[in-house]
C-alpha cells in the first residue's frame, strides 16, 4: 500500500514499484513558508504530507500511543469538499479546484489512519464516497482518478474500505470488484515471476513481476490495510496455483516474496545507472505481507535483517520510514520499542509536533536536515513522479512511495 505505498514511500511505481503523489495543489511551495507545527517530519511535504502523516498516526495507534490532537486535526483538515485528499494543501482556507491534484493513495491512507483513531466518521465517509466515485470499470483504482488501475493503488484503497467498515468484494463498478482487478494483475504460475503481482501491464500489455506491488497485492488480496495483524493467511509453502480467488492470489504472491527474500533476507532496488542496493522500505512491506499471509519463518528472517541494518535508512527517511518498520514489527509480533537496539516508537514521536526539539536549531542546522531529507527519500520520490508522468499514469506513492521491482 505503499499512499504507496507508502510512505514510505513511492507506493510502487515500479515504486511503489510502496506508496505516492502526482503533484500537489497550486499553493505556494512549502519550502518557502514555515512548516505546519502539527506535521510529522521536517522535509518538504508537497508530495507526501498527507501520506506520511497518515502512516505516522496509524503507526502510533498500532502501538497504543495517542497522537497529538493537533496532528490528527491537521490531517482531517486537509480533506477537500468532495472527500478527496491531495498530498499537501498549504492553505486549507482555499477551496480545492481542478488544479488541486488529489489522488487515491493519499485519500486511502488518510481513511486508514482516521478510521483507526475514531471520531472522524464524517471525514472517512466522504473520503470513501469519493474513492467509490472514481473506481475504474475493471474494479480497481489508479493513482489519480481515471488513471489505469494498478496493484498498489487498488490495494491501499481496499485497506481503506475495510478500515471504514465496507466489504471490498461488494464495492463494484460494472459488476467488477477490486479483487477482480487484482487477479488480472497477478502473473501466472508459469515462467519468470510466477505468482507475483505487476504494478501495471507494460506498454505491450505484458505483466512484469514487481516485488513492492506484490507486497501490496498480498495485503489487498487478504483485504487488510497497512497495519496488518499477524497470521491472517495460510502461509506460503504451497506451490503456485492458478489464482481463481483472492486467497490463492495472496498465497501465490507470498510464495514469490519468500523466494525473492530467501538468499539475502532483503529485497534490492535497481535504479538505472547505479548499483543494486538493499531496499529497506520494500523489504519492510514484504515482511508485513508475509506475516499477514502467515509465512512467519521468512517474515521473521527478514525482520531480523531490518533490525540489524535499517536504522540509518529510517533516520534519513523520517516518519513514514519509522512507520513502515513499526508495521513490520507489529505484523510479526515483535517489539518496536526494542528494534535492534532502537525504540522506533520514540523515534517516530520525536518527528512529530509534540517534540520540542523539532522547532529548535539554527537556520544552518535546519537547512542541513532539509538537505539530508532531499538527498534521500525525497529525491527518489521526485524521480518516481517524473517517471510516472513520463508514461502517462501520474505520480504514485508510497513509502511505500519509492520502490523498485
Amino acid at each position: 500500500m505503499n499512499v504507496r505505498r507508502s510512505a514510505a514511500l513511492l507506493a510502487a511505481v515500479a515504486v511503489i514499484g510502496a506508496a505516492a503523489p502526482a503533484a500537489a495543489d497550486s499553493s505556494p511551495s512549502p519550502s518557502r513558508a514555515p512548516l505546519p507545527s502539527a506535521l510529522y517530519g521536517d522535509g518538504d511535504p508537497q508530495y507526501d504530507g498527507v501520506w506520511r502523516q497518515s502512516l505516522a498516526l496509524l503507526a502510533q495507534h498500532t502501538v497504543d500511543v495517542e497522537p497529538p490532537k493537533a496532528a490528527v486535526d491537521w490531517l482531517a483538515g486537509q480533506q477537500c469538499a468532495d472527500g478527496s485528499f491531495a498530498p499537501y494543501r498549504a492553505d486549507t482556507a482555499k477551496a480545492c479546484d481542478t488544479k488541486t491534484m488529489v489522488d487515491t493513495n493519499q485519500t486511502a491512507a488518510a481513511v486508514q489512519a482516521l478510521a483507526a483513531l475514531g471520531g472522524h466518521d464524517d471525514v472517512t465517509k466522504k473520503a470513501v464516497g469519493w474513492l467509490k466515485s472514481v473506481q475504474n470499470e475493471d474494479g480497481g483504482w489508479g493513482y489519480t482518478a481515471g488513471g489505469a488501475s494498478d496493484t498498489n493503488s487498488t490495494s491501499v484503497v481496499i485497506g481503506a474500505l475495510a478500515a471504514a467498515g465496507e466489504k471490498p468484494a461488494g464495492v463494484k463498478k460494472d459488476g467488477k470488484s477490486p479483487y477482480d482487478a487484482l487477479l488480472k494483475l497477478e502473473l501466472p504460475c508459469e515462467g519468470d515471476g510466477a505468482g507475483a503481482f505487476a504494478f501495471q501491464p507494460d506498454k505491450k500489455g505484458k505483466l512484469v513481476a514487481n516485488a513492492d506491488a506484490t507486497a501490496a497485492g498480498v495485503l489487498g488480496s487478504l483485504g487488510v490495510g497497512l497495519a496488518a495483524e499477524p497470521g491472517k493467511g495460510t502461509g506460503a509453502d504451497a506451490a503456485c496455483e492458478k489464482a481463481d480467488s483472492p486467497e490463492q492470489a495472496a498465497a501465490n504472491g507470498a510464495a514469490y516474496l519468500t523466494g525473492a527474500l530467501a538468499e539475502d533476507g532483503h529485497l534490492v532496488s535497481a535504479l538505472p545507472g547505479s548499483e543494486d542496493q538493499p531496499d529497506y522500505g520494500n523489504t519492510a512491506d514484504a515482511v508485513v505481507a508475509l506475516a499477514a499471509q502467515g509465512a512467519t519463518e521468512q517474515a521473521g528472517t527478514s525482520l531480523a535483517w531490518l533490525e540489524k541494518n535499517a536504522a540509518d535508512w529510517a533516520t534519513q527517511g523520517g516518519p513514514a520510514a519509522y512507520a513502515q518498520l513499526i508495521f513490520a514489527a507489529h505484523a510479526t509480533g515483535a517489539d518496536p520499542r526494542a528494534f535492534g537496539g532502537t525504540d522506533l516508537v520514540k523515534q517516530l514521536t520525536a518527528t512529530g509536533p509534540s517534540a520540542p526539539e523539532k522547532a529548535a536549531g539554527t537556520k544552518e542546522e535546519k537547512e542541513e536536515k532539509k538537505d539530508e531529507s532531499d538527498s534521500g527519500l525525497g529525491v527518489w520520490w521526485f524521480v518516481g513522479v517524473c517517471l510516472v508522468a513520463g508514461i502517462g499514469i501520474g505520480f504514485l506513492i508510497s513509502g511505500r512511495r519509492k520502490r523498485q521491482p
